[in-house]
Parts: structure tokens; C-alpha cells; sequence
């Protein structure tokens, strides 16, 4: 068999559902040919942004792979790696590349050189013969430790060259690394000897299915649970701890306890310094657990530190808690959840009257309002773009279950949010999955509808559509008033509809609900759905940290 037919075999071998790919690439057929199915995207960095999605949605159990032609499709799909790399995303990705005799010819454009701060691991197949030992190498750094792209570059000429043999090969697994037994029983004796300890929980705990040890060990200690953005749905935020994501917007109660915590226990995430959530304050004493060493003393400096997959962990804390505590924790001694109700019920009360407005055009939060209670959601998959959708969406979505929410925190690109939606459905095809974005997001990836048209992936869409980029105004105030450079123009509905998606406009609060029962009921058949909403161009956040709380 010839290079594409063994790399697609192999993917084959390792579990992958389908190639998310922008042609001219061999793997297209090979795949096919192989039993897995081509998705052809429009835009290289939506392929890209599905391979992500789905592999965010499986926790990296199921591998999203995309795949790109040499030169300039690999030149276009560099914003996507750097989003998976950002955000630790195990996704495979297959480049082109010029053939063997052309390396090292400018301007030829190397993936492996050019990809090589946006990839976690990387190589080239310079022989037919060590395409299966590195396929395996590959999957196996996906599947081990913090995730992120990894690259394997195939040359023109190794496509069509004869494999000899036959192929023998056997599926990657990989490694978890557990806890060090002593560092366990110090960080357990410092959260048992806190007054006000929080948990701040990261991603790690999504990849680990952690959830159930991370419920235990916040009732255990009685220690409130607030989550990073990408973390989000990692604590169940119906829960009398919860106190939500700490995004730029973000709840009452949650700036209150990071001001409040003698203790933070940072858990699976990499705590690093980002414009996209709260900082967590230097004060505190500061445990930091993660699952790369290289994240410990980056941006904060620990008292404590303990790597490894924050199961193992949460896992050797809780047993350590129990036999110091005869199985009790602080249950005993301390009830933090009344003033966790106390601080959400004085936020709900600030926030209602615009969850519950009437005006016209459309206040976004009454949108979020009556999305958020016409949809079942601990069956529901949300996420949203960049900018204001993200800051109005974040604080106000209550997640119930794990992975019913897409969120990312250190890279914020435009359009990202309906690639990954349509991955979220390819992953969970019984879920409703919503993407909201705002009008300058679909701008940039909107002809990509039709791709979820052309393959049956039925999500619902949601524009907030003001007309102009409104949270801009505070960087170009003068452009913007004299010369109307954030204007956006454009019917998304009649855009939408001609891509082959149920559409609809909305243009009164009390329109939304009936057009949201249309619109689901069409993704329930494969047909994507849009629904154009005319909102206020004013924008509030749910911003608390540094007023006193």
C-alpha cells in the first residue's frame, strides 16, 4: 500500500471517525477509502476548530484529525494550531508538504518549521517505513500528560510511495502520572488546617473525568468551587458550592471568595496569567496541581505543588482527608453554602432586570434568559465566539453536567465557536449544541453553515446581530464616532437560508422562544438552523472583582 493508504489505515487502527479536511489532499480518498469520513470545511481554521471541538467533547478519548494540503492550506490553518496549542486541545494534524528533492528551497513553506511553537510534538515522515512508528509516537503524545496539536508532516513524493510489507501495528495508549504520596499528605494537612480554602478547578479535571472526586473533595473540605473558563462544566453549578467560572465577567460570590480564601487549591489547570479570567490574588497561600511540571511557579508562585492527572490526585487527597478526619472532612464544622446562596441570590437580584427585559431592540441577556430555560441543559452543548458574546453568556449559563460547555481561555479568535460546535455534534450527535456569536464572528466563518448543511451536522446558530462591534468603541473611540468604522451590515438570515440552513429574524423579545422550538426542531433532522437576532448595541458584563467584592 502506498503512504496515504497506510497513514489512513493506521488512523483507522487508533479509533478516528472522520478527517475534518480542506483538499487538494490524498487523504481524502485514502481515508474514505479506509471507512472514515471526509468532512470538507470551506475555511481551514473551521476544519481545524472541528477537530478541536470534538476532541474537547470526548476529553480526548476520541482524537479529532484534520488534514491540509501543502503551501498555502497549511499556511492558512496556523490559527487553529495556535488555538489548540493555546488551549492544550489534543488534535492531530496531517500537512502537506513539498517533496523531498524541494526542502530547503525558499519560500517553500515548511509545516514542521513553521508549526513548531504551536504544536506540542512534531515530525516529518522522511521514509515510508517510519510512518507507523511515528503515527504511534504521535497518538501517543495525545494521550499522555497536558494536551495539544500534534504534526506529522507527509511530503509529496511519500503519499504515493509502496509501503513494503505487511503492516503491523498496534494502538497507542497512554500514561497517567500519579501523585507523590508525601506531597499528598502536606497539601491535604494545609486544606484541613485552612480557615476559608476555595478550589479553582482548570480543564485537567474535564480530560481526568475528575467531576465526581472534585464534587467530594469541595463537600469534604466545604470549600467553594469556582472553575477556569475552559474548566467550566468541571462543577456542577446548580450545586450549593459553586460559584462559576472566573471569566472576565463572572459572579458576585466568586469575586467574594477570591478575596475572602486564606487558601486556593488550583486543580488541573495551568494557572496561567490571562486577560480572559480573574486573577487569583498572591495573598493566599497557593497549592498548585497540574499534569505538566513546566505550568508549576510560571505565572504564581506556589506554597505547595503536586503534579499529576487530577483524578489520581483528587483521588489520594480525599483518602488522605478521610483517615485524618474519620471520613468526615469539615462537614462537621462548617457550612459554607448560606453564604454561597446569600452572595447568588444578591447577584441574580442586580442581574434580573435585564435577564427579564422587555426593551427593544433585544437585551442579549434576555435572550440568554429564555435560551437558558426553553432547552434541557444537561443535554445541551453550548459555546459562543469572542468578545461580548463570551462576557454576557458565561456568568448567566448554569452548567449541570460535564462538558455541556465550550469555553477557551488563553486565545480568543473570531469564528472559533462554530467549528467547535459543529466537532461538539459530530462527538454528541443527540445533544443540542448552539454556537453564539456575534455579527463581526460570523463575518469571518459564516460560509462554513453550508458545510454543516452539506453534511447534515444539525446545530443551532444564534447571531447576536447589533450592527456594530460595540465593545470596540472603548479602543477606537474617534474612528468610531467620525467615521462609523465599526458599522456591520448584513442579513445574516438570507445568507443563512441560502447556505442551506433553516433561518429565521428576530426582532422582539417575545418572538425568541417560538423561534428557538422552529429552529431546534429543524437540527433534530440534520439541517443546521440560524436564527438573526436584533440586539441592543450597548453591552453590560457581570464584573465584580476589585469593587469589594
Amino acid at each position: 500500500m502506498q503512504g496515504a493508504d497506510l497513514i489512513a489505515t493506521i488512523l483507522k487502527k487508533e479509533g478516528t471517525e472522520f478527517l475534518a479536511v480542506y483538499p487538494a489532499q490524498p487523504m481524502v480518498d485514502a481515508a474514505a477509502k479506509a471507512g472514515i469520513r471526509p468532512i470538507i470545511c470551506r475555511q481551514e481554521r473551521v476544519g481545524m476548530a472541528i477537530a478541536d471541538g470534538f476532541s474537547r467533547i470526548t476529553n480526548g478519548k476520541r482524537i479529532g484529525v484534520f488534514a491540509m494540503q501543502q503551501g498555502p492550506g497549511s499556511e492558512n490553518s496556523f490559527p487553529g494550531a495556535a488555538q489548540a496549542f493555546s488551549d492544550n486541545t489534543p488534535i492531530m494534524l496531517l500537512p502537506g508538504g513539498e517533496p523531498q528533492e524541494k526542502e530547503f528551497i525558499s519560500p517553500n513553506f515548511s509545516p514542521y518549521d513553521n508549526y513548531a511553537h504551536v504544536t506540542k510534538w512534531r515530525a516529518k515522515f522522511n521514509m515510508v517505513e517510519r510512518i507507523p512508528e511515528l503515527m504511534r509516537r504521535g497518538f501517543y503524545q495525545l494521550r499522555t500528560g497536558k494536551g495539544g496539536p500534534v504534526l506529522l508532516e507527509t511530503p509529496r513524493n511519500i503519499w504515493t510511495t509502496e509501503y513494503p510489507g505487511e503492516l503491523e501495528y498496534t494502538p497507542a495508549t497512554g500514561n497517567k502520572t500519579a501523585p507523590d504520596a508525601m506531597e499528598v499528605t502536606r497539601i491535604a494537612n494545609a486544606l484541613l488546617a485552612a480557615e476559608r480554602p476555595m478550589i479553582h478547578a482548570g480543564q485537567g479535571c474535564l480530560y481526568a473525568e475528575a467531576w465526581d472526586e472534585l464534587q467530594e473533595i469541595a463537600e469534604l473540605l466545604q470549600a467553594p468551587v469556582s472553575t477556569t473558563l475552559p474548566g467550566k462544566s468541571a462543577f456542577p453549578e446548580d450545586h450549593p458550592l459553586a460559584l462559576g467560572a472566573s471569566a472576565v465577567s463572572h459572579t458576585k460570590q466568586n469575586a467574594h471568595f477570591m478575596s475572602v480564601a486564606d487558601v486556593i487549591f488550583a486543580i488541573g489547570t495551568s494557572l496561567t496569567r490571562t486577560t480572559y479570567g480573574i486573577a487569583v490574588p498572591d495573598s493566599p497561600t497557593i497549592i498548585h496541581s497540574t499534569n505538566d511540571s513546566a505550568d508549576i511557579n510560571k505565572d504564581y508562585q506556589s506554597d505547595l505543588s503536586l503534579v499529576g492527572d487530577a483524578k489520581l490526585v483528587l483521588q489520594s487527597l480525599i483518602e488522605e482527608i478521610k483517615q485524618q478526619t474519620a471520613g468526615v472532612g469539615h462537614k462537621a464544622t462548617r457550612d459554607v453554602a448560606p453564604e454561597v446562596l446569600r452572595l447568588r441570590q444578591e447577584w441574580l437580584a442586580d442581574w434580573m432586570p435585564q435577564l427579564e427585559s422587555d426593551e427593544v431592540p433585544i437585551n442579549q441577556y434576555r435572550i440568554i434568559h429564555d435560551l437558558y430555560d426553553n432547552v434541557d441543559p444537561a443535554n445541551t452543548i453550548v459555546t459562543h465566539d469572542a468578545g461580548s458574546p463570551r462576557d454576557q453568556v458565561v456568568p448567566m449559563w448554569k452548567c449541570v453536567a460535564p462538558r455541556t460547555y465550550l469555553g477557551w481561555g488563553k486565545s480568543t479568535q473570531l469564528g472559533f465557536g462554530l467549528g467547535a460546535i459543529m466537532g461538539a455534534k459530530l462527538a454528541e450527535p443527540d445533544k443540542l449544541c448552539i454556537n453564539i456569536m456575534g455579527d463581526a464572528a460570523i463575518g469571518m466563518v459564516g460560509m462554513d453553515i453550508e458545510t454543516a448543511a452539506r453534511n447534515k451536522i444539525g446545530i443551532l446558530t444564534i447571531v447576536f446581530n447589533n450592527q456594530i462591534m460595540a465593545i470596540e468603541k472603548t479602543h477606537q473611540p474617534y474612528t468610531a464616532e467620525k467615521m462609523d468604522s465599526l458599522a456591520h451590515t448584513g442579513d445574516y438570515a438570507k445568507v443563512a437560508e441560502g447556505l442551506g440552513a433553516h433561518s429565521e429574524v428576530v426582532t422582539m423579545p417575545d418572538e425568541f422562544v417560538g423561534a428557538l422550538e422552529r429552529a431546534v426542531k429543524k437540527t433534530k433532522s440534520g439541517q443546521p438552523a440560524l436564527l438573526d437576532c436584533k440586539v441592543k448595541a450597548g453591552f453590560d458584563f457581570s464584573k465584580y472583582q476589585g469593587t469589594g467584592y
